[in-house]
């Protein structure tokens, strides 16, 4: 058990350079705290004792904003990182060294029984308000974007990204370009391109306008006053320059 709280607090410091010592990881880590009650109500769900079991995952949504059911399944080495809002369905299963960032849900898209939730194998990262939904498999390695739909596989070292989530890197290391946060600007998404382009054609606009107006004022024309007027008069600047 305790062997089991060292790995797990060890991993803290590998995956967040905030952490300071192990007192503030024991202490201020909800992550950590959820994953402690999740394995007591995991041990006591496969004993059948669900009622306590889901009491228990109750008591660790209310203390740390992370919600896990009991029935999910879990491996080594697990990060939570922040953690409010990540949810983590009954059929769920992750493997080692996986690492989950805040409003993350692992969710399912049917009412009927059997599997019905993500897996995720070893080593997958998945980034802030990602939704990977329905029985489908991250394969190893691979990297979800944030807030990144999820409802089809995702081959091993691939990253995936967008609404509905698009493979932008299969085959390669996927942790180039990839961002827990945001888009990175060097991912080839079209929806960025365009966003980045009208954000660039807007501050070359502003710019030119900046020039022409201290051309203006060089050449003894003011444009204060024709900028304040509610209306526009065709005759007001053939006024101005006479």
């Amino acid at each position: 058990m305790f062997t089991w709280i060292k790995e797990e607090v060890s991993v803290v410091f590998k995956r967040d350079p905030a952490a300071r010592n192990v007192w503030e990881v024991l202490t201020c880590y909800p992550g950590l705290h959820a994953l402690l009650g999740h394995r007591c109500a995991h041990r006591l769900w496969r004993m059948r004792m669900k009622w306590v079991a889901r009491f228990i995952s109750y008591l660790g949504r209310w203390l740390t904003g992370i919600e896990i059911h009991p029935g999910a399944s879990i491996g080594r080495r697990f990060f939570i990182d922040h953690g409010m809002g990540v949810v983590i369905g009954e059929t769920a299963e992750i493997g080692d060294d996986c690492t989950l960032y805040h409003g993350v849900t692992l969710g399912g898209t049917s009412w009927s029984g059997g599997k019905r939730h993500p897996t995720l194998a070893d080593s997958v990262v998945v980034g802030a308000g990602a939704k990977i939904l329905g029985p489908v498999i991250i394969g190893a390695g691979a990297r979800i974007g944030s807030n990144a739909v999820v409802v089809k596989d995702v081959p091993p070292g691939a990253t995936a990204i967008g609404i509905p989530a698009r493979i932008i890197e299969p085959g390669r290391d996927a942790q180039a370009g990839f961002s827990a946060y945001a888009v990175g600007s060097d991912m080839n998404d079209p929806m960025v391109k365009a966003i980045h382009e009208l954000i660039d054609h807007s501050v070359n606009t502003d710019r030119r306008i900046d020039q022409i107006l201290e051309q203006l004022k060089r050449a003894g024309i003011h444009c204060e006053a024709a900028a304040q007027r509610d209306t526009f008069d065709p005759n007001y600047l053939n006024k101005i320059v006479d």
